[in-house]
């Protein structure tokens, strides 16, 4: 007997092995898969209605496996990082999301799907504030450290599925930080947003306190 036939008996067979498969793969690949996303809701749904199976499956992988049923997200969370791939920019801008939106959610700033936006100026000065006076990255290299946000499933930007959240006319998009980012990146790690605030920090630095925190529940 396969490691899916129940879940698919379960489903009466409307479901096939390769289609949990399938999810238990784009679960690794993409770490949070969010119902709202185009393309996600289905996989979701089976991560969430099967979540016993896709734990069991996972676990022996080193995942963790969460579903958060009320704002419809599933993540994958790997028990162990050895090493931290992590430029400090990336870095850097993810630990300052997440502070946001630690703040912002403790305020009730949030959506109904449990997403904060934050405009480029806010996000600005938050930046600059958190890491003593650090510029944030602009233009084109902002865009490709959002693609690595979305490509871990903790921030996108409002451009890319057509919502505008209210933004302005002088700004190209608003940064949307979303739920899964309180999973990937946890209260370890942003215990250690302060040690990021030092003008003299170094990349190493930077790397080995990454590391840490991934150790210790956090990922990305």
């Amino acid at each position: 007997m396969s490691f899916w036939a129940n879940a698919v008996e379960a489903t009466k067979n409307v479901v096939t092995e390769d289609e949990f498969e399938g999810a238990a793969n784009r679960l690794v690949t993409e770490q949070v898969l969010y119902a709202a996303d185009r393309g996600s809701k289905v996989a979701y749904g089976l991560i969430r209605d099967f979540e016993r199976d896709f734990k069991r499956a996972l676990d022996p992988l080193g995942y963790v496996v969460r579903v958060n049923s009320q704002l419809r997200y599933a993540c994958a969370i790997p028990k162990h990082v050895k090493s931290s791939p992590l430029t400090v920019d990336q870095t850097l801008l993810a630990l300052v999301l997440r502070k946001i939106f630690d703040e912002e959610t403790r305020s009730g700033h949030h959506d109904e799907n449990g997403e904060v936006a934050c405009d480029l100026v806010t996000l600005e000065v938050k930046y600059k504030q958190t890491t003593s006076g650090r510029e944030l990255a602009t233009g084109g290299k902002l865009t490709t450290l959002m693609q690595w946000m979305r490509r871990w499933g903790i921030a996108r930007i409002s451009e890319e599925d057509g919502d505008q959240f209210g933004r302005d006319a002088d700004q190209p998009y608003v940064v949307i930080i979303r739920p899964g980012i309180a999973e990937v990146l946890g209260e370890a790690a942003l215990a250690r947003i302060a040690l990021f605030t030092s003008p003299e920090a170094e990349v190493d630095g930077l790397d080995r306190v990454v590391t840490s925190a991934a150790a210790e529940g956090d990922a990305v």
